[in-house]
């Protein structure tokens, strides 16, 4: 067995130390069951309600007791040590940011590269089945052609990917539109960078609940 931190309750840091990482085209790994069965129901049930596409930060929502402390668990530093050591990157002093997604619509997915200043893309997503051919996201080989794949990802639940966000590497999925719950973990390059991020994500929330009044539909983000 490979040895771990110190436990955390909702995620399976064994599972993490034991995927495999892959190098090329870009370093990321996948772990089917990041989430710790046990956790999950619970989890799932106290995931926040949200009916717009596009990212919410943790402040502009509501949800239960295991979905916080899953979140607490995501931003803590023995996370990051995992993460950092598993994807061989210093993230020593990082900030992390978390946001979450309830929703897809027909614009989403698109092949794109993250942020410059995101230095590592974790998804975890809480579906509880997925059987549409649409929303799994794809690791490309290039910027150009989306079924070009080095991976897919069914954002079944508890499933995790995570990958460093190098020059090239590029993602997106088919389009879907419906509901499909996921969290977004980065570590970001310093805290100019999470507190922009973070005040980006609040202003959209704020566009989107206004539009949602005015019956109109928000525009959401990929992923």
């Amino acid at each position: 067995m490979i040895a771990t931190t110190k436990p955390l309750p909702a995620v399976d840091l064994q599972a993490l130390a034991e995927a495999p990482l892959v190098a090329v085209p870009f370093p990321f790994v996948i772990v089917p069951q990041f989430i710790d069965p046990d956790a999950y129901a619970a989890i799932s049930a106290d995931f926040p309600r949200i009916s717009q596409g596009g990212s919410y930060p943790l402040s502009a929502l509501e949800y239960g007791p295991a979905f916080r402390t899953l979140c607490q668990e995501l931003a803590s530093p023995e996370l990051r040590e995992q993460f950092a050591r598993k994807l061989e990157i210093d993230l020593s002093n990082r900030p992390v940011t978390i946001t979450v997604r309830g929703q897809t619509v027909q614009k989403n997915g698109s092949i794109h590269l993250d942020s410059r200043s995101k230095l590592v893309t974790v998804l975890i997503y809480l579906n509880d089945e997925w059987t549409a051919a649409g929303g799994r996201l794809r690791l490309l080989r290039s910027g150009n052609n989306l079924d070009d794949a080095v991976a897919e990802i069914a954002p079944t639940a508890g499933a995790m990917v995570a990958f460093v966000n190098t020059p090239n590497a590029w993602h997106g999925h088919q389009p879907f539109v419906g509901p499909r719950r996921s969290i977004q973990l980065n570590w970001v390059a310093d805290q100019a960078a999470a507190d922009q991020a973070v005040r980006r994500h609040v202003w959209s929330a704020r566009v989107k609940n206004v539009l949602a009044l005015w019956g109109r539909p928000a525009a959401g983000a990929v992923r």
